[in-house]
């Protein structure tokens, strides 16, 4: 009988633990945080995206330089070396939601150092780009 009371006790430790992670999950939201200096941003994968889009509530800006096509539903193309010069083209509240994407995410995280910055407190950016975007299948508009 001890032994199956043991058994009991830690079945109910690990339901939960995995219990208690799940809701860590569920409660950070969507993506990565990711810390930098002056500030953070989240890293979100192309389903994360694919599902953002679904009720989309936040401006999305191709960073990519040279263009090489959209991700469909985008607002803008703003080059990444040119963010601070091009103010007048970000939303004017700084706590707005945006997502910044690149080719494979090197002038995103550029960008999104820009933004910070530039005091933008929820910046988003798409890990892999629009090469990860096409890897899982999906098309870019190329106008």
């Amino acid at each position: 009988m001890f032994a199956g009371n043991k058994f009991f006790l830690l079945f109910m430790i690990a339901t939960t633990l995995v219990l208690s992670a799940c809701q860590s999950i569920s409660a950070s939201g969507v993506g990565e945080e990711v810390s930098i200096e002056g500030g953070s941003y989240r890293v979100v994968s192309v389903q994360e995206l694919q599902g953002m889009l679904e009720n989309k509530d936040f401006t999305m800006i191709n960073v990519h330089t040279p263009w090489q096509g959209d991700i469909p539903q985008t607002d803008s193309r703003l080059a990444y070396d040119q963010i601070s010069e091009n103010q007048d083209q970000l939303p004017v509240e700084k706590d707005a939601k945006i997502l910044v994407y690149c080719l494979t995410s090197g002038m995103a995280k550029k960008a999104v150092e820009s933004l910070v910055d530039l005091g933008y407190t929820n910046i988003w950016m798409l890990d892999g780009g629009t090469t990860a975007w096409e890897e899982a299948g999906l098309t870019l508009k190329k106008e």
